[in-house]
């Protein structure tokens, strides 16, 4: 189980709001301590979005925009189209470290108590009151929005305990404050937030303008500091679940999110993302962000539902490993993955896919189809003007490949004559002239599926193993 640990907070800082106020503190609001760090990012042009791909161009600038004007705000977009990621990046604009009054229970800033309980302990420390030191990860609250989700868990409710205890029902003390009104002075997320109730969202209304909190019929008037966001996928907008009309109302800005625009991009989120158990060259990194975009554009596929950016993340893992799976069986080393491992891709990951209601029992069909046209996109773009003729003539003569799961790189290379074009086809791929076999290997397999895609080798399963194919003419 990985563990979280919150960092320590710096030596030296103040440590009462005497002391506080003595080296020039100034309170700001979260929204003015987002567009004041935003603005200090963007002129001293560092990137304030470590980690997002694919946005630069037209989503950040539409967020930024919405910061820079104080508004809260909605992502809309389908599935695996980094809104979570997006939004979790929001606490890198928030200062590293700010001051709360030591043991309140809102976290409270120590020159603006709102609680009963802040405002009686300011009253009577003055001066000596006690300041504690927050984390800017700890000023960010995420929630799932589940169709159980309570308006208890949003805005708070009624502790029994304190009531047990002896204090009146409508003593404001007695509540129990919710995820809201917790985040105070930071922000708040909630994903998926059609899946709420129309009752619940109901409870955010006040919150979101008025700034105040109704509970069990009383309203305490408390003004929460809290920058709201929000995610939703559109069918869920318009079909399934929607966010009540006057919630899309409070929200100062709607932003639709969408998946990578290029090719150049699926690639770098995939290497940014991946958790790779071998090494995949960025030719085979290249299929399958190609073969994402052939699905996001297919007829089969239901669209609705979207074909998310983990999809490419998962199929390189899952090339990664059916690549160590092999050096396993077959010795090589370091392991390196080959196009033979992207047959694993379909029967791992169809699930990740909706297909439409006409293609039951062809999915499989669809899936290898669309990844041989991948492949031969990707031989394309890669081996434009490379003349192969002397390997498909070298193959053809006799010098028929191997080529599957038990066989090693080195037997897969040793299979053909030396031959200048070899080199070129490695040189294609951005290897260097002392490249290891694995990474040859993948490279001339790749060059020999292209040929076989052209329609200029002819590929039959090997008759010693079901599991492995042979290139000849």
């Amino acid at each position: 189980m990985v563990r979280v640990t919150t960092p320590t907070a710096p030596t030296g800082l103040a440590r009462t709001v005497g002391e506080l106020r003595a080296t020039g503190h100034r309170h700001r609001g979260v929204r003015d301590e987002l567009r004041d760090n935003l603005l200090t990012a963007l002129r001293a042009g560092k990137d304030p979005w470590p980690g997002i791909v694919g946005f630069d161009g037209t989503v950040l600038p539409q967020l930024e925009r919405a910061l820079l004007a104080g508004h809260d705000v909605v992502l809309l977009g389908e599935r695996g189209q980094g809104k979570t990621r997006l939004l979790r990046s929001l606490v890198g604009l928030l200062d590293e470290w700010t001051p709360v009054i030591d043991g309140s229970e809102l976290g409270e800033h120590p020159y603006q108590p709102i609680t009963p309980a802040s405002v009686r302990r300011a009253a009577e420390l003055g001066d000596e009151l006690p300041v504690s030191w927050r984390h800017r990860s700890e000023r960010y609250t995420e929630k799932l929005a589940t169709p159980d989700t309570s308006v208890a868990d949003l805005v708070g409710d009624v502790d029994p305990v304190k009531v047990a205890e002896g204090r009146s029902l409508g003593d404001p003390e007695t509540i129990h404050y919710g995820l809201v009104p917790r985040a105070h002075r930071g922000i708040v997320a909630i994903n998926e937030l059609p899946d709420l109730a129309e009752r619940i969202q109901v409870g955010l209304l006040n919150v979101m303008e008025e700034r105040d909190i109704q509970v069990r019929g009383y309203t305490i008037r408390l003004p929460l500091d809290v920058l709201l966001v929000g995610s939703a996928n559109p069918d869920d907008y318009t079909n399934r679940g929607r966010i009540i009309t006057p919630l899309k109302d409070r929200f100062g800005a709607e932003i639709r999110t969408h998946y990578p625009l290029d090719v150049a991009a699926e690639i770098t989120l995939v290497r940014q993302e991946a958790a790779l158990a071998a090494d995949v060259p960025d030719a085979l990194v290249e299929v399958l962000a190609r073969l994402s975009r052939l699905l996001r554009d297919s007829e089969a596929i239901d669209q609705r539902s979207g074909v998310s950016a983990r999809f490419a993340i998962a199929g390189a893992e899952t090339v990664a490993a059916a690549a160590l799976r092999r050096a396993a069986l077959t010795g090589d080393d370091p392991p390196v993955a080959r196009p033979v491992d992207l047959t694993t891709v379909p029967g791992v990951l169809r699930g990740k896919l909706e297909f439409e209601p006409g293609e039951e029992g062809r999915e499989d069909e669809i899936l290898h189809y669309l990844l041989r046209r991948a492949v031969a996109e990707t031989g394309r773009a890669r081996l434009a003007g490379l003349d192969l003729t002397p390997l498909a003539d070298a193959v053809s003569d006799g010098h028929q490949v191997l080529t599957g799961e038990r066989v090693p790189a080195g037997e897969v290379l040793a299979a053909l004559p030396t031959l200048a074009v070899l080199d070129d086809v490695a040189h294609r791929f951005g290897l260097a002239a002392d490249a290891d076999p694995g990474h040859r290997a993948a490279a001339v397999e790749l060059a020999l599926e292209h040929l076989y895609l052209t329609r200029r080798l002819a590929k039959e399963p090997a008759d010693t193993d079901p599991d492995s194919v042979v290139y000849g003419g």
